[in-house]
């Protein structure tokens, strides 16, 4: 993959100024996710199951 891949979608929390700029990439089974002023370094993935019980825990604090 290159820093160009399309799919990634920018976080609405991040911005120009930021050092907190994440995106994230949704596929079939996982869900990717990269820093956006990295885009060729690491990127983490998450199965979807995995991913929906992450965003479950940050929801509840």
């Amino acid at each position: 993959m290159t820093a160009r891949d399309t799919g990634w979608i920018k976080s609405s929390r991040s911005s120009g100024g930021s050092n907190a700029c994440v995106e994230v990439r949704f596929g079939e089974a996982t869900v990717g996710v990269r820093d956006s002023k990295n885009a060729d370094g690491p990127r983490l993935v998450f199965a979807a199951r995995g991913w929906q019980a992450f965003l479950a825990r940050v929801s509840s604090g």
